[in-house]
């Protein structure tokens, strides 16, 4: 094995402390394909976790179609270039016709940024709502909604956070109907709470699968009263798609439709360059506007002619490869082996998810439902060890997180549900 030592060192003396890094003896990665990862040492990896490159490791038509844009040329938005109005026409097509007109920027934690003082231009307000287990990226503002990280200095006083769905121990005590009432009533809680103090409300903003809450398996409609708050009260609702969007649950490109809901504003990252720093925000063209009013706004690589070739090629590869449908199936045959892994093994409480973003919550005793976040951080390291990549997350830290890239196959399933097998006889 290469010497990680060395690196991790270097890394520390350049890089500064407190990176971040995957597992307890990190893995060394130069190369990709597909849904493969080899390390120094030649071993190969299957990738559970990336959603980055959403359409494989170095896809050979995002590829080229980087390499062939930047012979061309490269440049920023404020000369006229056909690429970026191909790629947001082309884009905005897959949303509701509300939402019609988009700005791009280089990350999702841009894009979040954007979304809030689009919300505030709006409405003229700056209170905001968000759940007490979410992330929407690192910029001073977007840091405020996170509970998990603190900002310096204390919050600002103009964000209230409402419990995070758990569908394994709803609000309401039951799953159906009384879990989305008991949903809505601490939105409506946290709209007065934000109405009576200077900051007013503008906007509640979601991932519409909460995927670092967990997950959690809600009945359709669940947002519905929520959104109806929300919309009583004037504010605007914020979908942030980095995670479930471009089809990662199968069956519906974003998330939000998955949901039944159609937000105000949309925000993307992650898997929209597969790997190509870029991000947007898709918003109706009032919306937009008002904005462009309030803000004086420019980001110089943001939708440049490479960021939208790379761009344009994943949602080529997507439709072409049908993955939105592999996503779907693989997916259904993935959670499938989960449950029967269930029927086996006693640390399994719950099985959830949607096409290829899915997981089981490990606990140590079913009946009290009590999380097991060790013994997932110990699963997690051990299927490294057996060359499986996957992460945890949720609410209590003892959830898997699988979320592959999207070509990811049944005998890429198998491989891995036999590798957590083994992993979970062994504990």
């Amino acid at each position: 094995m290469a010497d990680n030592s060395a690196l991790l060192a270097r890394r520390e003396r350049l890089l500064g402390r407190n990176m971040s890094l995957f597992y307890q003896d990190p893995v060394h990665i130069v190369r990709g394909e597909g849904v493969w990862l080899w390390d120094a040492d030649g071993r190969r990896y299957l990738d559970c976790y990336n959603n980055v490159p959403h359409v494989g490791h170095c896809h050979p038509r995002v590829v080229e179609a980087i390499a062939r844009q930047a012979g061309t040329l490269n440049t920023h938005t404020r000369y006229l270039h056909e690429g970026i109005l191909d790629y947001v026409e082309r884009l905005t097509a897959t949303f509701d016709k509300s939402l019609d007109t988009s700005i791009l920027t280089c990350t999702g934690s841009e894009a979040n940024d954007i979304a809030l003082r689009m919300a505030q231009a709006v409405t003229g307000k700056t209170g905001l709502i968000a759940t007490n287990h979410t992330y929407h990226g690192n910029t001073a503002a977007v840091s405020q909604l996170s509970t998990r990280m603190p900002p310096v200095g204390g919050f600002g006083g103009h964000v209230r956070h409402v419990p995070a769905p758990d569908s394994y121990r709803p609000l309401g005590g039951e799953p159906g109907e009384a879990f989305a009432t008991a949903f809505a009533a601490e939105v409506e809680r946290a709209i007065a709470s934000l109405e009576e103090s200077p900051f007013g409300f503008s906007a509640l903003i979601i991932d519409p699968f909460f995927a670092n809450e967990g997950f959690p398996d809600l009945p359709q409609g669940f947002l519905d009263k929520a959104v109806a708050a929300v919309r009583k009260a004037g504010g605007l609702v914020i979908a942030d798609e980095v995670q479930p969007g471009f089809g990662r649950t199968g069956e519906h490109m974003w998330g939000h439709q998955r949901a039944g809901i159609v937000p105000d504003i949309v925000t993307l990252g992650k898997p929209m360059g597969n790997g190509h720093p870029i991000g947007g925000v898709v918003a109706g063209a009032d919306t937009l506007n008002a904005f462009r009013k309030a803000f004086r706004y420019f980001n110089t690589f943001g939708g440049n002619p490479v960021s939208c070739a790379a761009a344009m090629a994943v949602l080529d590869v997507i439709e072409d490869e049908k993955l939105i449908d592999n996503a779907r199936e693989v997916g259904t045959y993935a959670r499938a082996g989960l449950l029967r892994l269930q029927e086996k093994h006693g640390i399994i409480g719950d099985v959830r998810g949607s096409g290829l973003f899915f997981g089981a919550e490990l606990v140590l005793d079913r009946n009290e439902k009590t999380p097991a976040a060790d013994l997932a951080t110990k699963v997690i390291n051990d299927m490294r060890e057996r060359g499986v990549l996957m992460g945890k997350l949720g609410i209590h830290q003892c959830s898997t997180k699988i979320r592959p890239p999207m070509p990811f196959s049944r005998e890429h399933a198998d491989l891995m549900l036999s590798t957590l097998d083994d992993v979970l006889t062994a504990l």
